[in-house]
């Protein structure tokens, strides 16, 4: 492949690991859907020490240059408690950027396969960053028509045909549905959820004695704890899933708690007993669109002015444990969350991603009213 060369990344080597993190800003450059993330934290995902996800998984960054200039870049990396939960010897691939070069793309791949495949790995897939619990998973394969929501993923279009290309095939989508309540603000509370959806929670209520609260604030080391033994039961069984430790757990409410909003958070309770959970974020992107990937000098003026126009909250994470589902609890949070979402003032949420294997779900999103607007595809190839 004449002219490119991939070059491995040690991280602790401060320049070429922002020559890393920084090759997006040409590969979106003019993009006005992309949304640039914060250059501190990227920085701090990919160190050893700052992420507590890797306590558990080894990864090897590279870049693909030409000459001096980089056009590409790629991770490689093990995840081991998805291996040893699973059961399988898979390799994964993440933070991938090319240039419209199927040669750039092929190099890029061939050298993450070559990776995991000399550490014992059966198969490649990704695009995922790490887990199926960090942000960047799945490639955007449909909805290309305005910026992701936070913690969401993006990508030009032609990635596809890069990976597809690169022998990768579809191992499994994600869909992410909108709803759009902007039209219903102010209107009585009996004209913004389906008729049908209001007499499902009423009977939920009645014959399994659920009650449904916000966190508790001024405890919130035990809700967060809580949050995590219901997020681990209730997504056990599903594709791709890895149980959080509590070291990210704990990561993880460092990162989020501050952009939290607990009026729209709700727990589920069945005699005291938490049972399910949702979890939306405001979306953050409406801000971080608007500050180039960095907070200083001027960027907490633009977090702070940006952050009071927040129009879209995210479902970022919502279960039930496994005794109550199919019984309507989902129905019920996302009703109380409706009702909470509205009352601040929030115009619309995203509702995602679901594994296109997961009916329930889907159904029930979409007899809330929610509109399937994104697909995202993990992709998948031998080694």
């Amino acid at each position: 492949m004449s002219g490119i060369k991939i070059v491995p990344i040690d991280v602790k080597n401060k320049k070429d690991l922002m020559t890393f993190i920084k090759l997006p800003w040409k590969i979106y450059k003019g993009d006005p859907n992309w949304v640039p993330p914060l250059i501190s934290e990227r920085r701090d995902f990919l160190t050893p020490g700052k992420n507590a996800e890797l306590e558990f998984i080894d990864f090897q960054l590279f870049l693909a240059m030409k000459g001096d200039e980089p056009v590409g870049r790629i991770s490689a990396h093990i995840n081991h408690r998805h291996n040893q939960f699973h059961n399988e010897k898979m390799g994964f691939f993440g933070f991938f950027e090319s240039t419209n070069d199927p040669e750039v793309a092929a190099a890029l791949f061939e050298a993450a396969e070559n990776w995991v495949k000399e550490r014992g790995m059966e198969a490649l897939r990704g695009p995922a960053c790490f887990s199926s619990n960090d942000d960047s998973y799945g490639l955007l394969v449909e909805g290309f028509d305005g910026p992701p929501v936070v913690l969401m993923s993006y990508n030009p279009r032609y990635y596809v045909d890069l990976i597809e290309k690169s022998g990768f095939e579809k191992a499994m989508d994600l869909y992410a549905y909108f709803l759009d309540v902007s039209d219903k603000i102010g209107r009585p509370e009996e004209e913004l959820i389906p008729e049908k959806i209001l007499r499902v929670t009423e009977l939920v209520r009645k014959r399994y004695r659920v009650t449904v609260r916000n966190p508790n604030m001024k405890k919130l080391n035990e809700e967060i704890h809580r949050f995590k033994k219901i997020y681990n039961q209730a997504w056990e069984l599903n594709w791709g899933f890895v149980p959080v430790t509590d070291a990210e757990v704990d990561s993880l409410a460092e990162e989020l708690v501050p952009i939290l909003d607990p009026d729209v958070v709700f727990f589920a309770e069945v005699d005291g007993e938490p049972v399910g959970a949702i979890l939306p974020l405001p979306n953050y992107n409406e801000v971080l669109i608007h500050m180039n990937g960095r907070l200083f000098p001027f960027g907490w003026a633009k977090f702070l002015w940006y952050k009071r126009k927040i129009k879209i909250l995210r479902v970022f994470a919502m279960g039930v444990i496994k005794e109550y589902r199919n019984r309507g609890l989902d129905a019920l949070m996302y009703y109380e969350m409706a009702k909470a979402a509205l009352r601040k003032g929030y115009t619309a949420t995203e509702m995602g991603w679901i594994l296109e294997t997961n009916t329930v779900m889907n159904k029930t999103i979409e007899n809330l009213g929610g509109k399937r607007y994104r697909t995202y595809r993990l992709y998948q190839k031998p080694v």
